[in-house]
């Protein structure tokens, strides 16, 4: 194993140089400024930068079209909105490393600049495509394309999101991911004098949500969630509308077919309401398969000579390696371990981290 043990307090200033500026999805300006500073470390590095449509960039380092690149995924945008470092400022507890956007994923873009550094300009066959995307964590309409289309012609793509909360597992898939909004119609009538001449759509609301829950298959790992849902005007008034949304899970493409052929198919017992269904599957599912697990064994003999055991799990949420896994051998979880995404808590492990880095820079030597 080459290579030496990633300098923490570096780790630490570049992680603070990024988390200190808020970059919540759709804030342009905040999401550019890290995206030029991740530019900047990569221009160091040599990279080739491409800016994209919808404001995805690329940093290249040694890709020359003799074998196809490994592809590396990585996120500017949060979910926190700006203002939220008055509340939660960054500060080290201990071996922990609090802030928001810390762990997701602001952390696995350092170590990924710091891994790259350590190669030093000894690219792996093929070259690394970097791609750094500002809307992941609202579905990736803009940076789609560009991911799937990059990871047409990539060997594998390893993506630096963080590793399992607590066990610090790789996750070598996940969960396809979707929301559907469905808006009834119904009509207003008097509650007292004539409800009898009305329609309620929040009625039809209720019957929605029992439906779309019965649609879950736990067991299968479907689930499925109505968690907002809005409606009426008075109360004493027979609602006119009502409008729904439910979050989708799924572990396999055809589950997904099966939950939105049956919400595209449901109509309220009251045929004087109306319903309209938008939405669907956002995420595919990136089901468990033989090559990732082939990355996976790698990256489990690499961390055991680094002196740590590698476990790997099948999460629920979403990542842009989603997008990925069905086009070239997908591996995430390769950013900073710890603990809180999109919650009060966020933090990086200080005391893993290094080693975690380590890692990554290995992959990228030998993948």
């Amino acid at each position: 194993m080459t290579g030496m043990t990633p300098d923490l307090g570096a780790l630490q200033a570049d992680l603070r140089r990024l988390a200190e500026i808020e970059s919540p999805s759709g804030d342009r300006e905040g999401i550019e400024r890290v995206m030029d500073i991740v530019e900047g470390w990569a221009r160091d590095l040599g990279a080739q930068v491409t800016h994209l449509s919808g404001g995805t960039r690329t940093f290249e380092l040694g890709v020359d079209g003799a074998a196809p690149p490994l592809l590396v995924l990585t996120h500017a945008d949060t979910v926190w909105p700006r203002g939220t470092l008055e509340q939660m400022p960054l500060r080290v507890d201990g071996e922990r490393l609090y802030g928001p956007g810390t762990y997701d994923m602001k952390a696995g873009i350092v170590g990924l600049i710091h891994a790259l550094r350590a190669l030093e300009l000894q690219w792996p066959r093929g070259g690394v495509r970097v791609l750094l995307s500002p809307d992941e964590e609202t579905g990736s309409e803009s940076s789609r394309a560009h991911i799937e289309a990059a990871a047409r012609t990539s060997r594998a793509a390893l993506v630096v999101e963080p590793p399992v909360a607590d066990t610090h597992a790789l996750k070598t898939g996940r969960k396809g991911t979707g929301t559907f909004t469905l808006t009834l119609t119904g009509i207003a009538s008097h509650a007292g004098n004539k409800p009898e001449e009305g329609a309620s759509a929040i009625g039809a609301g209720a019957e929605a949500v029992l439906a779309l829950h019965a649609l879950a298959r736990p067991e299968a790992g479907t689930t499925v969630s109505v968690g907002l849902i809005s409606g009426g005007s008075a109360v004493n008034v027979i609602p006119a509308h009502c409008t729904l949304h439910a979050d989708l899970r799924v572990s396999t493409l055809a589950e997904a077919e099966r939950v939105e052929a049956a919400v595209l198919a449901w109509r309220p017992k009251d045929p004087r309401v109306t319903v309209e269904v938008s939405g669907g599957l956002n995420r595919p599912p990136f089901e468990e398969g033989p090559a990732t697990l082939v990355l996976y064994e790698q990256a489990r003999g690499v961390a055991q000579t680094l002196g740590f055991e590698l476990g790997r799990a099948v999460v629920g949420g979403g990542s842009d390696g989603n997008f990925t896994a069905p086009l070239t051998p997908t591996l995430d979880g390769l950013g900073a371990p710890g603990d809180g995404a999109h919650a009060a808590h966020e933090h990086v492990r200080l005391d893993r981290w290094p080693s975690h880095v380590q890692l990554l820079t290995e992959l990228l030597r030998t993948f």
